[in-house]
């Protein structure tokens, strides 16, 4: 296979599967709530928002009684994860702090997740979570932040579970089985991976001149959710791929002075394109996911452009090489044994 072939094929699209439905629902559970802070004048609130409504990232493709059980699930650990990080936001912690409670966060809630059977694996948006919300310079009050949390995610639970009916009735042959518990002692050495790379990641974070731990987290425990040790290798190359690519959007849209509502307009339609992409590509959806994450940054905390830039290159960069020294070093006797296959689509 010739050298251009191979880079086609990275970037090759996998079969479409109605993903615009999912996609705009996803998309609804993030423009309602934004464009009701955006009208009450309180975008300060847009973090915890946003990661609320990840819940309708859950169970896209499951019938309605199992969606509503893991989104339920989610909207539990994503609502702990804001509250805890809000909690050391507010108590003014380190990042030494935030980096080894979202390392411990990261391995429960991977842990969490496989015994609950929920789709997307891993614990990227738990860590995302509580890490973005764990830095915050200027937290709110904690009635504020959390109920504005709660009722976004009841929000998604609801759209989900509508979604969900709909399909049922319309579209039955599209909807999958839940996914299983992960085994025992596989769901340990799935959660011992994702606590290291998580700390490996935010102390690699913590270089001087990066400044945004978080993104350097989420990098590393990215590619830990893939379903074998081929498919987080891969993961992980993506990761960076993708994200640099996205860089290339993201210093185009951070060159204009938007007025805020175009700023979640953008927000809004970046969320759409992301999980339009997701299950087909992962590296295509984070061209659409970088400039989504810097957006969201710069909505609730305007920093320069430069600035931000810099710092998703370098902690993604830095992030998934600490993920990828975690999945080639940490292997459980059984992974170590099996011979390294391909890896099945995901959107973990």
């Amino acid at each position: 296979m010739s050298r251009r072939q191979s880079v086609r094929n990275w970037w090759r699209l996998g079969p479409p599967a109605r993903d615009h439905l999912p996609a705009a629902r996803i998309a609804a559970g993030v423009a309602a709530p934004l464009l009701t802070l955006l009208w009450l004048g309180r975008l300060d609130l847009a973090v915890f928002a946003t990661f609320a409504a990840f819940t309708g990232i859950y169970a896209r493709h499951e019938p309605p009684g199992a969606r509503l059980r893991h989104q339920a699930q989610s909207a539990l650990l994503l609502l702990t994860c804001l509250a805890l990080g809000l909690m050391l936001s507010r108590a003014g912690a380190s990042l030494w702090a935030v980096t080894l409670t979202g390392a411990v966060t990261a391995g429960a809630g991977a842990l969490l997740a496989a015994v609950w059977g929920l789709r997307p694996a891993g614990a990227l948006f738990f860590v995302f979570a509580l890490t973005t919300a764990g830095t915050l310079p200027a937290p709110p009050s904690p009635a504020e932040a959390m109920g504005t949390a709660a009722v976004t995610a009841a929000f998604c639970l609801m759209l989900g579970h509508l979604g969900a009916r709909y399909s049922a009735r319309v579209r039955p042959a599209e909807l999958a089985s839940p996914p299983g518990p992960v085994p025992g002692p596989d769901v340990r050495w799935h959660g011992l991976r994702h606590l290291i790379a998580a700390l490996l990641g935010g102390v690699v974070g913590m270089a001087p001149g990066v400044g945004h731990t978080a993104w350097a987290m989420v990098a590393a425990v990215a590619p830990i959710s893939a379903q074998d040790h081929q498919g987080r290798v891969k993961r992980a190359v993506q990761r960076v791929t993708g994200t640099l690519g996205g860089l290339l959007i993201s210093a185009a849209l951070l060159a204009v002075p938007w007025q805020p509502w175009l700023l979640v307009v953008w927000v809004i339609a970046l969320q759409f394109l992301a999980e339009l992409y997701v299950v087909r590509n992962y590296s295509v959806a984070l061209l659409f996911v970088t400039p989504l994450a810097l957006l969201m940054a710069h909505l609730g905390h305007p920093d320069a452009a430069s600035t931000l830039l810099w710092a998703r290159a370098v902690e993604t960069v830095l992030g998934a090489l600490a993920g990828l020294v975690v999945v080639l070093l940490v292997r459980s006797p059984a992974e170590r044994r099996a011979p390294r296959s391909g890896t099945p689509r995901g959107t973990g």
